[in-house]
């Protein structure tokens, strides 16, 4: 992955709580063959891509839900929305996208309001 001109003033990238849910129910199982084989897999194989790449950081599947959960790092919303449409089964789950932000930049955050509020 090459750098971003982000990484590259040593800014770090924005990490996402990503949660994709909902999906297609199969009328016959032919049909639930040609989703998983054509849609599904190949998606599990993006995601494991990504994984090894070290883009998610964290993520699986809530036992028993027909979901995916994961943390992202990206370097800007727009990276992050070109990642998610290279999967396979974008198109066909309904998405939610949180930011996050750090501990440390929402602690530093509190101090300095704390800080304010003492004067």
């Amino acid at each position: 992955m090459a750098l971003t001109e982000k990484q590259k003033r040593g800014e770090q990238a924005m990490k996402y709580l990503v949660v994709g849910s909902g999906g297609p129910g199969f009328a016959s199982p032919a049909e639930a063959v040609n989703v998983l084989e054509e849609t599904i897999l190949p998606s599990f194989d993006q995601l494991i891509k990504l994984e090894k790449k070290k883009r998610i950081l964290a993520g699986g599947l809530p036992v028993g839900d027909r979901a995916f959960v994961f943390i992202v790092e990206a370097s800007s919303n727009e990276d992050l929305d070109q990642m998610l449409r290279k999967i396979p089964m974008w198109g066909s789950l309904d998405w939610e996208v949180t930011a996050l932000q750090t501990f440390a930049g929402r602690a530093a955050q509190e101090r300095s309001i704390v800080k304010e509020l003492k004067k």
